[in-house]
Formats: C-alpha cells, structure tokens, sequence
C-alpha cells in the first residue's frame, strides 16, 4: 500500500474506482443494517474521495475535524474495515476457562459446601472465595458483573417477619386492602 501524499489522508491506491465502489457498498449495507456509525463514517470517507473539504464533511456528520480525520487514517491503514464499529478489546479475562468452570460448580453448591458460615452468597464472599481458590482479586463492584458473565443473576430474599402470621397478612391482602382502596375511589 503506497502512502498519501502530503496534504492528503488518503493515498491514490484508496482512490480508484474499485476502492469507491467498496465504499459505496459498505455504505449501502451499513444502512440497511441500521449501524448509524458506520454509514456515518463511509459517507465521509467517500465525501473526501469526491475531494470533499474535511470541516464540511464534519459539519454534514455531525463529528469534530479531528473524529473525522481519525476515520481517514483508519480507512488509510485498513481500507474498510477500519470504519467497521468494534467492541473494545478490553483487558484479558484473569480466570481461565477452566477456572470459571470451577468458579460456577463452586457457586452453584452454596456458600456451605464451600466452607462459609452463611446459606446465601453475598459478593464479598465470592470474592473472598476467587481470591482465596484462585490468587486472583477482583474489586467488589465487578463481582456481580462476573457473576452476570457466568450466568447468574442477583437474587435478593423477600423480607417477611419470622412470627408473622401469615393468615392475617393473607387476610389483609385480600379483604382489607382492597376495601380501603375502594373507599379512597
């Protein structure tokens, strides 16, 4: 791939005909796909093919100069997939597959089988547990995130009084409170 020119993004090579048809293609699909991002960006890569003044592609865009000169150098560097939406990487997982196995049959047997005093799993506990079977510490806040990636979901207990008597709560919930909800009508 030859490089741009001084004073251009975009080399010859991403100029001809062909490199315009992709585009327009890319531009189509992005459309029909609904991905506002992509269409966004194409639109500006071809407006600056058709020599195109970068700050009026920004204002058509809705962008900045520089988001737009940004979208230049990544259709310069990968042609088209440069204006393909990603997800970030992001860092590398710190349990192994294996080990968010383990993690999950760990989780599912309770925190009793596991060695903990209480019958319900708090997230201090599962990261306690991660940090003490796995050397590897997570931060509170991301436990229900892991927890989440691993297929659990939070579960909070409905409060309810030990000596409570569930005939007169069943009573009030069908009798008394919806006479006092007829009367405030």
């Amino acid at each position: 791939m030859g490089r741009a020119r001084t004073g251009e993004a975009i080399s010859a090579d991403r100029r001809t005909p062909t490199a315009r048809r992709k585009l327009l293609r890319f531009i189509e699909a992005a459309e029909k796909r609904g991905d506002l991002d992509c269409w966004r960006r194409g639109r500006a890569v071809l407006g600056y093919v058709d020599k195109r003044r970068v700050m009026d592609l920004a204002e058509e865009a809705g962008a900045t100069r520089g988001s737009v000169n940004r979208w230049l150098q990544w259709y310069e560097a990968l042609g088209i997939d440069g204006l393909l939406t990603g997800v970030p990487p992001g860092a590398a997982p710190r349990l192994t597959e294996m080990q968010r196995a383990e993690l999950t049959a760990l989780v599912e047997a309770g925190p009793l089988a596991a060695g903990y005093q209480s019958g319900v799993w708090t997230g201090p506990m599962i990261g306690d547990l991660i940090e003490q079977r796995f050397v590897v510490r997570y931060h509170n806040h991301h436990i229900p995130r892991l927890l989440h990636q691993l297929g659990f979901s939070v579960q909070r207990p409905r409060k309810r009084l030990a000596r409570a008597d569930a005939l007169a709560q069943e009573h009030w919930l069908r009798v008394r409170l919806p006479a006092e909800r007829d009367r405030d009508v």
